[in-house]
């Protein structure tokens, strides 16, 4: 059997938030402005439909911005 392939962009889904990946720049701002490391962030699963998508990698520090909350979340892809 075939694999099924996507037939929308699942980050322009109404439901889906948007999903920006950080640079090392920004990555070493957030860390130092919450006075954390890298391993201290909640995780997000490498398999994360969206984290496919956007072609993210072990390591990368995801922002995600939903609608409902002015404040961004963060997340290590693992």
């Amino acid at each position: 059997m075939a694999a099924v392939e996507n037939k929308f962009d699942i980050t322009k889904h109404i439901l889906v938030p948007a999903h920006t990946i950080l640079s090392e720049d920004e990555i070493q701002k957030l860390l130092q402005q919450y006075n954390i490391s890298k391993v201290q962030l909640p995780v997000i699963s490498l398999l994360d439909p969206v984290i496919k998508v956007i072609g993210a990698n072990k390591g990368d520090v995801v922002k995600i911005e939903r609608t409902s909350s002015k404040i961004p979340y963060y997340r290590l892809v693992a």
